[in-house]
């Protein structure tokens, strides 16, 4: 019977995770069975009394799980880094995201904008939402927002015509075929999310964990990462 190994990971690193997987499988003979979620959902489920081997999480999320006892001391090794990207349909005209400015004046214009929903708990949600109240402009894109369900993707919404521009990580993004990535947010805008795995304190498969993120931390893994739209670290 093939062993598993349990992994609760965001879902910013989805698709570097998934194109890693197999190659892991083979070589190790654990089946990964991991529950995609952002990081503060998958933290309050382990709040919860939920369990996993392996935590892959944004540095708040890893952090809090340290807090708590959670994680296996000296387990944690950051894997990558993200920024808060935004996208158009491929081929729409390309607004000018230029400078805060421009992005204002941009977000103003549109018809109709897609971000992660802050109260699913996304970072790039989060950030964007404290952005239009600082940007002095919360009422009126807020007006015009459609939220993807959790877990899910702005850059659908730019599928279906129902928006204009969607603002995520930009993996997140890269998940969707037919969109583009317009550019990062700009200047003193810009955010990055740092990603850090570590091992569950009570996992009865440490050393098969460890193994994953020592895989992961790899070059050959470094690699996947960064077609993924990710930046690797370490």
């Amino acid at each position: 019977m093939t062993q598993e190994l349990q992994i609760f990971s965001t879902i910013a690193v989805q698709t570097a995770l998934e194109a890693l997987a197999p190659q892991f499988e083979a070589e190790s003979g654990f089946r990964l069975r991991i529950t995609w979620n952002t990081a503060p959902v998958l933290v309050k489920r382990l709040q919860g009394g939920e369990t996993a081997d392996v935590l892959l999480l944004n540095r708040a999320g890893i952090d809090t799980m340290i807090r708590e006892g959670r994680v296996l001391p000296g387990s944690e090794v950051t894997l990558a880094s993200s920024a808060t990207a935004i996208a158009i349909k491929a081929g729409a005209a390309r607004p000018d995201i230029s400078t805060p400015e421009a992005l204002t004046q941009t977000l103003l214009t549109a018809r109709a904008i897609s971000y992660t929903d802050p109260a699913a708990g996304g970072a790039s949600g989060i950030y964007f939402a404290k952005l239009l109240e600082r940007l002095g402009i919360a009422a009126e894109i807020n007006a015009k927002t459609k939220f993807p369900p959790p877990a899910g993707l702005s850059g659908d919404f730019l599928l279906t015509g129902e928006a204009d521009l969607a603002i995520q990580q930009k993996p997140e993004l890269l998940q969707v075929p037919g969109i583009e990535i317009l550019g990062m947010l700009p200047g003193d805008l810009h955010m990055v999310t740092v990603f850090v795995a570590g091992i569950e304190a009570s996992s009865p498969r440490a050393a098969t964990a460890k193994a994953l993120i020592d895989f992961l931390h790899s070059p050959s893994a470094a690699e996947v990462f960064r077609t993924k739209g990710l930046d690797p670290q370490g």
